[in-house]
């Protein structure tokens, strides 16, 4: 009776759950299936009318067999190996740095590196493009004063800059996680460490860092997620700045002009369903890895 009643409480409590989970979820994603197994041809030489027909996995063909869908994954690529490291890196430090006894005005500086995260995306993306505009922008004013040169919108600057934009959107976002995480350490774990002669270098590498590790490895993989979604900050740069940006500098991009420029909405599907199932696949490569690697610690 009382197993009942529980699964019973259990039933209510979690259905609105997955009703929405379905609804947000399930649905939009089998939809997209769906999409992506048909596509619209035209009849009698462009005049007639379009119909839908089934072409099964020829625009995951099409899609594959594209250069431009295959070089943005090359471009996610350089940009997961540029980002990553340095966000990760960037907010430990900072919040290492909080959370030592030579910190001053912890809730302060806690608020000024979290507010360029209240800031909007495509606000973010605008401000940024204005300060990587030449004759526009004091930045770049500075820098060739001092002799620097840089061309935030030439091939060789376009990742720099939209990986420079999404550092500062959310670095500060990162770092309060893991300042969360370490005002969550037993106080008396590290007063013993300072009896024992550590100084504050060891006690950060070698205590603080691994009793976090699991905040450290939510971040890692919300951060490769998200990575993957890479679409705002190339748009905003792609349009009307004269940037190397492309059209489908990613694989969200490339959907998004598959979509809505040249309305090949399988196409689109078909290429967002490819995405899905990469960050899927680096999900749970992330979750492995990291899994194996703390049990062996």
């Amino acid at each position: 009776m009382n197993r009942a009643r529980t699964t019973r409480a259990a039933a209510i409590l979690l259905g609105p759950f997955f009703v929405l989970f379905t609804l947000a979820m399930v649905v939009p994603i089998g939809y997209a299936v769906w999409l992506s197994l048909f596509t619209e041809k035209q009849s009698g030489l462009g005049f007639g009318g379009t119909e839908t027909v089934f072409s099964g996995l020829d625009n995951y063909a099409a899609a594959l067999g594209d250069r431009a869908f295959r070089e943005g994954f090359g471009v996610l690529l350089g940009y997961c190996l540029f980002y990553i490291p340095l966000l990760l890196i960037g907010a430990l430090a900072l919040a290492l740095l909080l959370d030592s006894a030579l910190a001053r005005a912890r809730r302060f500086f806690q608020l000024a590196l979290f507010l360029p995260h209240a800031v909007p995306g495509i606000i973010a993306a605008l401000i940024w493009v204005y300060l990587y505009t030449p004759q526009l922008s004091p930045v770049i004013s500075a820098m060739e004063s001092g002799g620097i040169g840089f061309d935030f919108f030439s091939p060789e600057g376009a990742l720099p800059s939209v990986v420079n934009i999404a550092l500062w959107e959310w670095l500060g976002y990162n770092m309060v996680i893991f300042y969360a995480a370490l005002q969550a350490i037993d106080r008396s774990v590290l007063e013993a460490a300072t009896v024992d002669g550590a100084g504050a270098w060891r006690i950060a590498l070698s205590i603080k860092v691994p009793l976090i590790r699991a905040s450290v490895v939510m971040v890692a993989l919300f951060t490769v997620i998200g990575s993957l979604q890479l679409f705002t900050e190339p748009l905003i740069l792609n349009k009307g700045t004269g940037s190397a940006v492309s059209s489908t500098w990613t694989p969200n991009m490339y959907a998004y002009t598959a979509a809505f420029e040249r309305n090949d909405y399988g196409l689109a599907a078909a290429a967002s369903i490819l995405l899905a199932l990469t960050a899927a696949l680096l999900s749970f490569v992330v979750t492995r890895f990291t899994g194996r690697k703390g049990r062996k610690a």
